[in-house]
């Protein structure tokens, strides 16, 4: 049979690709770390040309992909994704971005990091780092079943029919469920975390009906009542994601560069990738044609058919990005160089399988490392082995082992730190999977752990220093607090995973990190498409798009530290507001997303004034933006805005002045499921705990009244939340308002049944930092009596 070979390379990601679907041979789907998903419509044959549209554009990552097939409500079928902000998206093919999506699917408590949809598009599965897998009826669009037992993240589901779900969990086990929620049967087997499922083709050799791998680097064949009918061993670290072909093959992706392709038990071909990790891979069902999605920020097509193949000289760019690429030391392990063979090796040895890869001692004294090819008979160049980006060359033992890094990790005071061992040929986030699992840690520390690598790294896998916001939120999911941060050359950085007393919370919060490119592109686009729409009188002419450019640079040195932004920033304020003021609601996003950062950066954001004297709280309230609980996203970016008001002094007294105003306008979204709008609400809350308990206010009545409001808020919205960071925000609040005093105190208990608020949080979220903060405040209650 034919080898694979380069289609088409397609290159408008701006990070990694995450998910990729292929739902038919016109049309590609994928999903990034850059917060879009993107389709690519094939617009010729010879040589492939696509054209990219973006479907769907966020401001977290999108992990997963799915496409729902044609029916006779979605004639063009439905795309579905989800990701890092919990909610799963449902859009029709070529729809605009800004256009109201077809579903918000609302229930998961974390990252949604895999997404299925049956054959007959009847429903969707999806699963998540909150430890459980969701159902959903499509065209219902609700949440049918809770797939539940998971010990931990939940990396992948497969729809297998209609009355089957098959999970993969970060416990090594794969379930069985019917679409009802029930279990049906618990399989073991996997020695480490199970990561990918395919269906296996009805006439596979082996009899198997599914497929799974993972971490172990196998891949296993599995019959549905538990029965392992064969393995395939060849790839040399993590396998991300798997997809079967019309022709019965297999095909497989993950953290070793490749993606490879399986008939019966042996691997008959290996596509090395100029990149880390090729996080994902599908077949199309019609052509037999592949993706694959890496972290070079590229999607790729490879086909058999050489009338689908790129151009001759496109195949050899592509060959040739291989063969320059650098491996990291660490990736292949210990090199002897000295015991390496020379080139002629090559002309005298032929491989043993496909796919093997071997080091040669080259004729100026480099490493290459060679891959062998069973269908061409040849060994191919995959790149020159070389120490990691940035690393110094001194390595550190640990477990017999060298590392670039091994990082002392403080998890509890009068405990022993941990170790946390990293070499910069490593993507951050395994490290952290592993460094999580291996010491029992909640997976709900995924992000942070991961920051923590970066910023105490120095960025060094990305060729860059990283510079780490010194006021940057300590509590937050937007931005994580970052061990070492405050002293980033300190010996021994610490993880506040458990850390001591909390209360009464001293400092303001903000949430200030963003992609400021990415906000300025959007804002251009959607400038773009008011001017063919026809909104004259709102578009921003040149010199107004100048205006938005020359602020760039000004506000990211500001939110950065620097105090010498200049007037960029004001007349930003102006422009920004202008947006808000006069644009339809659904292109407000990103200049409420703007306007979220200004109000952090500068004082000019809270000494705004209308014409009429409103103020900035007065322009908000003004834009209806509280009155569509529909757009959940502008309220959230609205709410954040006031959060961030606490930065200047400026914005405390406009904060304190408009309390009554603020507090009506985000009561009245209490009600909303969206996860990050219940987090910036529960993170002002914080801050106007710490202003009301500041040195000057807290002796005052309109404090203790204040907080009586507050109080009542959050014992109702902590029975209700069952979310981590949100409970934990609400509960640092609800423990500041407390230091206000006996009338406080007396209310809380007697009044608001705080006692069984406290009870109700503890159950819902068992973490170690929810138990310490709900002991402190238990202890004031005591204290009060």
């Amino acid at each position: 049979m034919a080898e694979f070979k380069l289609s088409a390379s397609l290159e408008e990601h701006e990070d990694d690709v995450r998910g990729v679907a292929f739902p038919h041979p016109k049309l590609v789907v994928s999903a990034s770390r850059d917060g879009t998903v993107r389709e690519w419509k094939l617009l010729q044959q010879d040589p492939p040309r696509y054209d990219c549209s973006i479907t769907s554009h966020g401001s977290s990552f999108v992990n997963a992909v799915a496409f729902c097939p044609p029916s006779k409500r979605y004639a063009d079928g439905l795309v579905v994704s989800g990701g890092k902000d919990t909610v799963i998206e449902v859009r029709e093919p070529g729809r605009e971005p800004n256009k109201d999506a077809e579903a918000l699917l609302l229930g998961h408590a974390h990252n949604v990091c895999a997404l299925d949809v049956s054959q007959d598009g009847t429903y969707i599965v999806s699963g998540s780092w909150d430890s459980s897998a969701r159902v959903w009826t499509v065209g219902k669009w609700e949440c049918d079943a809770l797939l539940e037992g998971h010990q931990g993240s939940v990396w992948a589901v497969l729809a297998y029919d209609k009355d089957t779900i098959i999970t993969g969990c970060a416990d090594q086990t794969i379930r069985i469920f019917s679409p009802s929620g029930k279990l049906l049967q618990t399989i073991k087997g996997s020695t480490d975390v199970v990561r990918a499922l395919s269906r296996a083709s009805s006439n596979h050799p082996s009899g198997a009906d599914f497929a799974s791998a993972g971490n172990d680097s196998v891949i296993r064949l599995w019959k549905l009542n538990g029965k392992q009918v064969g393995e395939l061993h060849g790839h040399e670290s993590f396998i991300y994601s798997l997809s079967s072909l019309p022709t019965g093959e297999l095909v497989s992706s993950g953290e070793d560069r490749t993606v490879r392709i399986w008939n019966n038990n042996e691997c008959i071909q290996t596509i090395t990738h100029p990149a880390i990790s090729v996080w994902g891979v599908a077949a199309c069902s019609e052509t037999g044609d592949i993706i694959s999605g890496a972290s070079d920020k590229k999607v790729r097509v490879f086909s058999r058919v050489k009338e689908r193949q790129a151009a001759a000289e496109v195949i050899q760019a592509f060959e040739g990005s291989v063969k320059a690429s650098a491996i990291p030391k660490q990736q292949v392990g210990d090199v002897q160089k000295e015991n390496l063979p020379g080139p002629d090796f090559l002309q005298q040895k032929s491989g043993t399988k496909e796919g093997q890869v071997i080091m040669i001692k080259e004729h100026d004294g480099s490493v290459g490392a060679y891959q062998w090819s069973q269908g061409n008979q040849s060994w191919m160049s995959v790149g020159t082995v070389v120490d990691a980006v940035g690393s110094s060359g001194k390595k550190t033992d640990y477990l017999g082992k060298d590392y670039d890094f091994v990082f002392d990790v403080d998890i509890e005071d009068g405990k022993p730190p941990l170790k946390l061992p990293y070499n910069l040929s490593q993507n951050p986030y395994e490290a952290a999977t592993k460094f999580i699992q291996d010491n029992e840690l909640p997976m709900t520390y995924l992000d942070q752990v991961a920051d923590f690598i970066t910023t105490n790294t120095q960025g060094a896998t990305l060729g860059q220093s990283s510079q780490v916001l010194a006021d940057s939120d300590p509590l937050g999911t937007e931005s994580r607090y970052r061990p070492g941060e405050s002293n980033p050359n300190a010996t021994t950085p610490s993880l506040p995973i458990s850390r001591p007393k909390v209360l009464p919370q001293t400092s303001y919060l903000s949430i200030k990190t963003a992609n400021l490119r990415t906000i300025r592109k959007k804002i251009e686009e959607l400038n773009g498409q008011l001017t063919n729409e026809g909104y004259r009188d709102a578009v921003l002419n040149t010199d107004q798009l100048a205006a938005l450019d020359a602020m760039m640079q000004p506000l990211e040195q500001s939110l950065a530290g620097s105090s010498s932004a200049g007037d960029a920033l004001g007349h930003g304020v102006d422009l920004v507001m202008q947006i808000v003021t006069t644009w339809p609601a659904g292109q407000q996003l990103p200049a409420l997303d703007l306007l979220r950062l200004l109000t952090a950066a500068t004082p000019a954001a809270a000494a705004y004034r209308t014409q009429e004297g409103g103020s900035l709280v007065d322009v908000l309230e003004g834009s209806k933006v509280f009155e569509d609980p529909d757009r959940p996203n502008n309220i959230m970016l609205a709410v954040r805005v006031f959060s961030n008001l606490f930065e200047t002094s400026e914005g405390r007294i406009l904060a304190e002045e408009s309390f009554d105003k603020i507090h009506a306008l985000v009561k009245s979204s209490a009600n909303n499921s969206n996860r990050n709008l219940t987090i910036a609400m529960m993170t002002l809350y914080v801050n106007y705990a710490v202003l009301l308990n500041s040195e000057s206010s807290r002796s005052l009545q309109q404090s203790r009244d204040r907080g009586l409001a507050f109080m009542n808020d959050l014992s109702g919205i902590i029975r209700s939340t069952v979310d981590s960071e949100a409970v934990y925000r609400g509960l640092v609040a609800v423990g500041t308002l407390m230091e206000l005093g006996g009338e406080i105190q007396t209310a809380a208990k007697e009044i608001y049944d705080l006692g069984g608020a406290l009870k109700k949080a503890e159950q819902a979220v068992k973490e170690p930092r929810i138990k310490g903060v709900v002991g402190e405040i238990r202890a004031l209650l005591t204290a009060s009596t």
